[in-house]
């Protein structure tokens, strides 16, 4: 996204939260080209032969953010702040409910979107990394913060370190840990 692009999107979104409805309608490529890169990217990190449908999860998410009409918009960081923690969520809660019909629970009815998104992936690994991120959170929010902005919403360094309002440097050593401090307690939990 170039500068002039993202200096525009967060005008836009600055004028929506002010009551403008047209600026709503002016953003909505803008995000929904977004979100589809962000989603684009989390998929990328899962299992070749993953089948949880890309477009599905932007839609989902398309739709909770357009929702959300009591928050002040910042800037485009910060929206996509919001996006990454509404991917988590809805990723961790369909991991969740295949790993609760796999063990035996009752059936579950899915709409249409939700059979999109239903797959063959490893939902348990989803669900340990949700569990982690609470149990690092419950220690250091920052750090988990990081790997969600990072992780579910494709954030770079340097737009991490804009929503969390500290250095690069610091979002890069946060990122290290974490990450090192995941993958003990994922290893420990597999």
């Amino acid at each position: 996204m170039s500068n002039s692009s993202i200096v525009q999107m967060t005008q836009l979104l600055v004028d929506w939260s002010n009551g403008d409805k047209e600026a709503l309608d002016k953003l909505m490529p803008f995000v929904y080209q977004e979100l589809h890169r962000l989603a684009h990217l989390y998929m990328r990190k899962e299992n070749a032969g993953h089948a949880l449908q890309t477009t599905a999860l932007v839609n989902e998410a398309y739709m909770k953010l357009i929702d959300q009409n009591r928050v002040q918009w910042q800037n485009r960081a910060h929206f996509f702040a919001i996006a990454s923690q509404m991917m988590r969520r809805i990723l961790v809660d369909y991991a969740r409910k295949k790993l609760y019909a796999k063990r035996g629970g009752e059936t579950v009815h899915v709409s249409l979107d939700e059979a999109l998104i239903l797959s063959n992936e490893k939902a348990p690994d989803l669900v340990i990394l949700d569990e982690a991120l609470t149990n690092l959170a419950e220690m250091d929010e920052r750090r988990s913060r990081v790997v969600e902005l990072r992780f579910f919403g494709g954030l770079t360094v340097d737009e991490t370190a804009e929503v969390l309002k500290v250095s690069s440097d610091t979002v890069l050593r946060d990122w290290a840990l974490a990450k090192a401090w995941l993958y003990r307690y994922m290893s420990n939990e597999t």
